[in-house]
């Protein structure tokens, strides 16, 4: 797979624009810079938008009232969260009334509830599944419960297992280190509803009606996978976790379509990589091939330098994406 080009911007020719929150609309408790404006202007082109979530900790109306907050128009049926995912894959497969035993917080249990289940916090012989979420104060007697309800049994599933999640300290711990627990004191693997799996962007292009969406995320393994399972664009972004050292080393299910700054590289149009041999050019940047090396010449947005480099190094599987002239190619372009 190699990066698209777009001589129009993207949000009139995608009919959704399905963005993750953390890293993409805000980091921490702040907007990023360009979000506000950015999601009006798509609104403005015509394009649908929903919020597509990993966290599970809050409910769609809270993360609702916090974006508008932020400058963000959002209500409740614009935000789609893996604790509704999640609660949707047990309630699929258990009578009406079952409990749940939830680790986490208030988004998941209300989201069990809705499903027509009942949240408990301690096990016993009726807790028919155990569902673990996001949670900042993830309390050790939850995950002792969890242990002993999956080691008898019950149905395990993760609202998502993202490993980290950005803050206004740097990547922290996140869902999936947490259910490292559970997972390793009982060797049981659990279902996860959130992304890169399907369920989240299935029911955001359902709200949206959406038939062409675009997929904007800062995460290769969740965002941009994701859009690969479905078969749909992706776009990255470079303000939240992934790094460009991480784009180029990317395999193939997890590379995106499009790269951008931020949120608001869905308002643009995206300039084409072009090949001449080993050299592949993006505006006044060009890299060459050579042998297991590359070599960067020219000048211009750091980013076209990037999207070059991408291109040379995807389409050519003997360019080691860590190699020293690769580096120093990232090095050159200021990271």
């Amino acid at each position: 797979m190699t990066l698209r080009a777009s001589e129009r911007p993207l949000d009139e020719i995608h009919d959704a624009m399905l963005l993750d929150l953390d890293g993409v609309v805000y980091v921490g408790p702040n907007a990023v810079p360009a979000a506000p404006g950015a999601v009006g202007k798509a609104r403005a082109a015509g394009a649908k938008v929903a919020f597509v979530t990993n966290n599970a900790g809050r409910t769609p109306g809270r993360i609702a009232d916090h974006l508008t907050d932020l400058g963000v128009e959002a209500v409740p049926r614009d935000v789609v969260t893996s604790a509704e995912a999640a609660a949707r894959l047990i309630a699929e497969r258990y009578p009406e009334g079952s409990e749940v035993l939830v680790i986490g917080d208030t988004g998941l249990r209300q989201a069990v509830r809705r499903s027509g289940m009942r949240p408990v916090t301690v096990d016993s012989g009726s807790v028919v599944a155990v569902v673990q979420g996001y949670s900042r104060s993830m309390a050790r007697d939850l995950l002792d419960q969890g242990v002993l309800a999956v080691a008898r049994g019950a149905f395990f599933v993760a609202s998502n297992a993202d490993a980290t999640a950005p803050s206004e300290w740097g990547n922290t711990p996140a869902n999936g280190a947490f259910v490292q627990v559970i997972r390793h004191a009982t060797g049981v693997d659990p279902v996860v509803a959130g992304k890169p799996m399907r369920p989240l962007h299935q029911e955001g292009m359902l709200r949206t009606g959406a038939r062409n969406p675009l997929i904007v995320g800062d995460r290769l393994d969740t965002d941009i996978e994701g859009a690969v399972t479905h078969g749909a664009a992706g776009m990255l972004v470079l303000s939240g976790v992934a790094t460009p050292a991480e784009v180029l080393a990317a395999p193939e299910h997890r590379r995106p379509h499009y790269l951008a700054w931020d949120v608001s590289g869905m308002n643009k149009a995206h300039p084409a990589v072009e090949h001449e041999g080993a050299t592949a050019r993006c505006r006044g940047w060009a890299v060459t091939v050579d042998g297991s090396g590359v070599a960067l010449s020219g000048a211009g947005e750091r980013l076209d330098g990037l999207r070059a480099l991408c291109a040379a190094v995807w389409g050519h599987p003997g360019v080691d994406p860590a190699g020293p002239s690769v580096q120093e190619a990232l090095s050159r372009l200021g990271w």
